[in-house]
């Protein structure tokens, strides 16, 4: 069990640097999910290959004070698409399972308020491949001349695939091209879906009768393998041919249970039978087995078209329909027309009058009408003609025309449709025509032209209609921008004319149109009036919560104003201090009719004016407050992350140190800060330790700066900041820490990367290369790995211990390069060391390469050093001296050789001032591993006693 007082910080004196380190977003697209690739294409756009179903992982690395923001956005694959408003704020995007249509291009856009917002982006191509689908089509063609038949055969073969597929045509087992067969051609069709090649066998032959495969490839690209499809042409093969059991329109009566039979007539191989609705599916209830498709106690909401498909890949599908028309009636509705040539628009003795009737039936023309006058059929004369087909009127409407109206002719028509024979009840409507008939009037009741609701309320519009008969009245909005009622229609049909709604809303608001319909009533111009909807809402008011800061002694002006409302006025407003009410402000000046804001002043800030500030601002229909929270406290420190190597570890001990640094938020905006209170507590221990840390004249953008000491490998430790002034404690600001291996410029001292930090010791992977160096160890290691190949483990041979190695099988392919960069060196003096342990075992082996790459006038790359072949199953160290010209990085280069056996790997790499040992390979640094026959010893230490027990402890 570890001591406590073990885990106590050692705090060194404090200092700051008087710089404004304020600096905008930058921002920079890694991957760190399941890519094939990602390289530069030569538009110079970066491309994130991955394969359909895998897991993308993109993370935005950001820099910049104060800590940017995230947020991840997408455009679609192609200009023309819209772009996805969902986003992602968040340093890092996951997506499970990509799917094709997730390809695209993402947006990193990160921001801290510093300047323009940093914007990044990356292609994701999502590689993918379908199943082929083959299809055979045959022409015909008599040549008379000749006497005699050419048949040729088409085989088409079409795949959705990314990147686009190679296909390679087999008969049998051999591979068909036009060089070896003058009886075929192979070739990709124009204006076809999907990616397709056809095969052509001209003029059949026997030999062309034989089973032919369609194989496609892309390149095993994301280890995508390939797929194929065969086929047999025999000299039966034949496309499908149907027929029905039924005619194709088929009228039958609800409540009956029908059957539909679709037979198969030819086709070989045998057609597969699909049956098929629209519009929607097949109604519930409905069995399709094979060819018959059952649907027991049909209704009419079943009737529409009934689709059997028979496919087999030869030719054409073959498709038949049938047209279901259950019997049903409904919707009855007459017409009065008074006059049309006369353009009358009442009933009058003399003129003629027209009577209509109609009803919404399935089948539409199979409906039959009979006129009844006073109870008794309604007998044609001269005078009183019947007709179906009125070009002014519905398709199957019955009118009933009345020639120079006579008194007689007044009296109760009744108009009855029916379908013969069929059980379907019959529907009826009664017009009474006499003297008393008169077209209709409409018009809003008194008091009710203007309604006036509150939000959630239930709101009836009336409009009142006068004559006889009385029609329904048709409920419109009269707003161009909100044509849709709130039942989604455009139009509404009320019987009392009046309009109900429920739970009304503020965008219910406007004009609303009633008029008189056309049918149940008179044939005439609508009648119309117009109601309007008033919706009163609760006040919205801004700010909604403000942090105020002020220093003390200082005046304070709080304002609350009101951003929206129905009455859009304030009526009312209440102050109150901590739940306490205050006394009203000054009134608002007479001449300000209609007050908009409420406004309170302190004269000065105190420690017992501070505290919680309550507007509630009324406007008779409801209120809503603005919440100010007033002191004089300090704003939170802004932790700075862009520490270059901030950890500093201890060779002698198991301890690090950490350079924390931050900028204090609006030092000016509340009284100088007198000192900072630091705790520092290690991850999951209770205890803390708590320091005092003095300043003076903190400024904004002013870097401050402490290091903490003794902090205990590898473990990370809470750290929480509070400002304070002579108010008392203001805001705290908490971060974690974590141990990561330093990353420290070259010295005269000792400065070896291990790779036992995640972090590498910001060594990165090149951007341009092929595939990348992973990080691993024996416990690491694919237990499926290649054998005969790379280390069992690192350099120490432990099996904890990490080292970085180059993965060469699948997809890898000959001349592949993986490319490790390190961090940017300045270069001080003439000549450095590079040292490292390389294990290079494998028939196929290829090559490792060190490159070093200036930076004083752009970047080049030379190469420093180069081994190729198999070096057997050993650790080997090699030194290799460069005198770099200005700022430089050095690269590590795999390159992959001719074969999956090549796996390379590279440990412990050092990098020194001064000329390199004169002895370029030291005995004792070779390291034969377990099982090659020879001795096997631990990493050197060069440190002594303690150190090797440090390291040790830390292992």
């Amino acid at each position: 069990m570890e001591v406590t007082c073990l885990l106590l910080l050692a705090l060194i004196p404090f200092h700051c640097q008087g710089q404004g380190v304020y600096a905008p977003a930058q921002a920079q697209i890694v991957h760190a999910g399941q890519a094939c690739v990602v390289k530069e294409d030569n538009i110079s756009e970066r491309v994130y290959t991955i394969r359909e179903g895998d897991t993308l992982v993109l993370q935005c690395l950001v820099t910049g004070h104060p800590r940017p923001q995230v947020r991840w956005t997408k455009t679609a694959g192609s200009a023309s698409d819209k772009f996805q408003e969902t986003s992602v704020f968040n340093e890092t995007l996951r997506i499970e399972r990509i799917a094709r249509t997730q390809g695209g291009r993402y947006y990193c856009k990160a921001e801290n308020g510093v300047g323009v917002p940093a914007i990044k982006s990356i292609r994701v191509d999502v590689q993918y491949l379908d199943e082929p689908v083959l299809t055979v089509h045959q022409t015909v063609s008599d040549v008379r001349g000749n006497f005699y038949q050419e048949k040729t055969v088409f085989l088409r073969c079409t795949v959705n695939s990314n990147p686009p597929a190679r296909f390679i045509w087999k008969r049998g087992s051999d591979t068909l091209s036009h060089s070896q067969d003058n009886g075929v051609d192979i070739y990709e069709p124009l204006y076809t879906q999907g990616e397709t090649k056809v095969l052509k066998l001209k003029n059949l032959r026997p030999q062309d009768y034989a089973s032919y495969t369609c194989q496609v490839s892309v390149r095993n690209v994301c280890g995508i393998p390939d797929k194929a499809v065969t086929f047999r042409l025999t000299n039966t093969t034949a496309p499908p041919a149907l027929k029905l059991s039924v005619n194709e329109t088929l009228v039958v009566n609800p409540g009956e249970n029908v059957t539909v039979q679709c037979l198969l007539t030819g086709g070989d191989p045998l057609p597969q039978l699909q049956w098929s609705h629209g519009p929607g599916p097949l109604p519930l209830g409905a069995l399709a087995q094979g060819g018959t498709l059952s649907i027991p106690s049909v209704q009419a909401r079943d009737s529409g078209y009934y689709n059997c498909t028979a496919t087999n890949n030869v030719g054409n599908p073959a498709k038949k329909t049938v047209n279901l028309l259950v019997r049903s009636m409904k919707n009855a509705t007459f017409q009065i027309t008074p006059d049309v040539i006369k353009e009358s628009e009442n009933i009058q003795l003399g003129q003629d009058l027209k009577l209509s009737c109609h009803v919404d039936a399935v089948p539409q023309e199979k409906v039959t009408y009979q006129w009844f006058k006073n109870g008794k059929p309604a007998r044609m004369s001269k005078r009183l003609l019947l007709t179906r087909n009125d070009p002014e009127l519905p398709a199957v409407t019955s009118s009933l025309e009345l020639i120079d109206l006579h008194f007689s002719d007044y009296g109760t028509y009744l108009c009855v449709a029916s379908f013969p024979g069929a059980p379907v009840p019959d529907l009826s409507v009664e017009v009474n025509i006499s003297s008393e008939t008169v077209p209709p009037t409409i018009s809003v009741p008194k008091g009710r032209a203007v309604v006036t609701v509150r939000e959630g309320s239930p709101a009836e519009l009336q409009c009142e209609v006068r004559g006889k008969p009385r029609p329904p009245v048709l409920w419109s909005r009269v707003d161009k921008d909100a044509a849709l009622l709130p039942s989604g229609l455009t139009l509404e049909e009320t019987s009392d004319g009046k309009l109900r709604l429920e739970r009304v809303s503020r965008d219910m608001s406007g004009t609303y149109r009633c008029q008189t319909a056309r049918y149940n009533g008179f044939n005439v111009r609508p009648r119309e009036a117009q109601v309007q909807l008033n919706v009163q809402f609760p006040p919205e008011v801004e700010p909604g919560s403000q942090d105020v800061r002020q220093a003390l002694g200082r005046p304070v002006l709080l304002r609350c104003s009101l951003l929206r409302g129905s009455p859009q006025r304030i009526s009312s407003a209440v102050w109150r201090f901590k739940g306490q009410l205050l006394p009203p402000p000054p009134a608002v000046p007479v001449a300000a009719e209609a007050p908009d804001h409420s406004e309170l002043r302190l004269d000065a800030v105190t420690r017992d004016s501070s505290g919680s500030y309550e507007c509630s601002v009324s406007n008779d229909v409801g209120s809503a407050a603005c919440l100010f929270q007033v002191s004089a406290k300090a704003y939170s420190p802004e932790f700075y992350f862009d520490t270059p190597n901030p950890t500093r570890s201890h060779k002698l001990s198991k301890n690090y140190s950490y350079v924390l640094q931050w900028t204090q938020r609006e030092p000016d905006a509340v009284d100088p800060l007198l000192n900072y209170r630091l705790s520092v507590r290690q991850l999951n221990q209770q205890n803390a330790m708590v320091k005092a840390i003095p300043v003076r004249h903190v400024e904004k953008g002013q870097l401050l700066e402490y290091i903490l000491t003794d902090l205990r490998v590898p473990h990370s430790y809470e750290v929480r900041l509070t400002p304070y002034t002579t108010f008392g404690a203001g805001d705290t600001a908490s971060r974690i820490i974590h141990y990561t291996e330093p990353i420290n410029s070259p010295n005269l001292s000792d400065n070896t990367c291990h790779f036992e930090d995640e972090k590498i010791c910001g060594y990165t992977q090149d951007l341009t290369d092929n595939f990348d160096w992973t990080r691993q160890n024996a416990l690491t290691q694919n237990p499926k790995r290649s054998p005969n190949t790379g280390p069992p483990t690192d350099i120490s041979g432990t099996p904890e211990g990490y080292y970085m190695f180059i993965e060469t099988s699948r997809p890898r392919e000959l001349g592949d390069r993986a490319r490790l960069v390190s961090p940017l060196y300045n270069a001080s003096a003439k000549f450095y060391c590079v040292s490292f342990f390389y294990h290079m075992y494998g028939k196929h082996i290829g090559s490792l390469n060190l490159l070093v790459r200036s930076r004083n006038r752009g970047a080049l790359d030379t190469h420093a050093w180069s081994l190729s072949g198999n070096k057997g199953n050993v650790w080997q160290q090699a030194h290799v001296p460069i005198n770099p010209s200005g700022p430089f990085q050095i690269i590590f280069e795999g390159v992959r050789g001719s074969g999956y056996l090549g796996d390379i790997a590279i440990d412990d790499v050092t990098l020194k001032k001064g000329e390199c040992p004169r002895k370029q390979m030291d005995p004792n640094k070779v390291v034969v591993m377990p099982g090659s026959g020879a001795p096997w010893q631990p990493r050197p230490q060069l440190w002594g006693p303690v150190a090797i027990f440090l390291l040790a402890l830390q292992r």
